[in-house]
């Protein structure tokens, strides 16, 4: 049963019925905690998931299938979102003809987590509109997703502070550690270069196989910030721990993966100039790269303080060409899903 990708280039502002719809929210990949199983179980993650920036996908049926996208940027997922759902199929059973429209992507390979994201939206409006019973884990593993990190699978469920811990040898995605709200009031600056790209697929591969092994002490050292800095500051609303533990990692893994980013700790030096000049200017702030960047973050204590950091560095000429900021809320609950066929039904 094949799969007709096209482009629509308007987004129809009329809302389709007999549809589900799925709203993702992006996350920010703040760390490994043993990249090289240093200390016996490779990777294992801490990261948050944040309000601002979202995947929105919809199903229906169709006569024929169909994969469509409402903007450019989803254009170019099309053929990733097609080969999504006949792996769907292969694993349900389920062969009914669909309409999937692309509505809004994360930018690619910025460090938001585009590519879980895109897959978990499509597989759980899948499993909605069939109404199977299975969980985010099961679908993140069907599509190959959650090699490394579980942040993106636990955060699209949950949303907050999540830690995993690595995924399991037989190619599970990683098990839940820790997951916790984040305070409402706290503020992330985003930092994106929209000129870069991370590294992905091949390109992470060799990354990752160039890398030399972590110390044992060093990995020690991160599983120490995380388990008595950086939880404990976000459990009891202590910032000042939080970010002096969030910027400490980032260090230590910015050291530890500049080799393959030019030598900086920033795969953008844009960003990171404009980082480091955070870091030194004495704002308390929680300051690093997401995943293989380019985006940077700034975390802050409340919006006011966001506000007053990005008037800052705008006014100190730090904001180059190709940048934009934006100021984001922490996110505290997962995915939203919409199932139009219940509304009817209820009404």
């Amino acid at each position: 049963m094949g799969l007709v990708a096209t482009h629509n280039p308007l987004r129809m502002d009329t809302e389709r019925h007999d549809t589900v719809t799925l709203r993702a929210p992006a996350r920010l990949h703040l760390g490994f905690l043993d990249p090289s199983a240093s200390l016996g179980r490779r990777f294992g993650s801490v990261g948050l998931v944040i309000e601002g920036f979202e995947t929105e996908v919809e199903l229906g049926a169709a006569v024929v299938d169909r994969v469509t996208a409402d903007t450019p940027e989803g254009d170019a997922q099309m053929e990733r979102a097609s080969a999504y759902l006949r792996t769907l199929r292969e694993h349900s059973g389920r062969l009914d003809t669909l309409h999937l429209r692309l509505l809004r992507v994360l930018p690619a390979h910025g460090g938001f987590g585009s590519g879980t994201q895109l897959a978990l939206t499509i597989a759980r409006a899948f499993a909605q509109w069939h109404r199977l019973d299975v969980g985010t884990p099961t679908l993140a593993h069907w599509l190959g997703r959650g090699q490394r990190s579980g942040i993106g699978i636990h955060g699209f469920d949950l949303g907050g502070l999540i830690v995993d811990g690595g995924p399991a040898a037989d190619g599970r995605p990683a098990p839940l550690l820790s997951r916790i709200a984040l305070p409402e009031e706290w503020r992330i600056l985003v930092v994106q270069d929209e000129r870069k790209q991370g590294l992905a697929g091949n390109d992470e591969k060799g990354a990752m196989a160039a890398l030399g092994a972590m110390p044992a002490a060093r990995s020690a050292e991160i599983c120490h910030e995380v388990l008595m800095r950086v939880l404990p500051g976000a459990a009891s609303a202590e910032f000042g721990i939080f970010a002096r533990g969030i910027t400490h990692i980032q260090q230590l893994l910015g050291a530890y993966f500049a080799p393959v980013q030019n030598g900086r700790a920033y795969t953008s030096g844009a960003v990171g100039r404009l980082m480091d000049w955070i870091g030194a200017s004495g704002h308390e702030a929680a300051i690093g790269q997401s995943s293989w960047g380019p985006t940077g973050f700034a975390i802050v204590e409340s919006q006011a303080r966001a506000e007053a950091l990005e008037r800052t560095v705008r006014a100190a000429g730090l904001v180059e060409p190709g940048l934009a900021l934006r100021i984001v809320a922490p996110r505290n609950h997962g995915a939203q899903v919409i199932d139009r066929r219940a509304m009817r039904r209820v009404r």
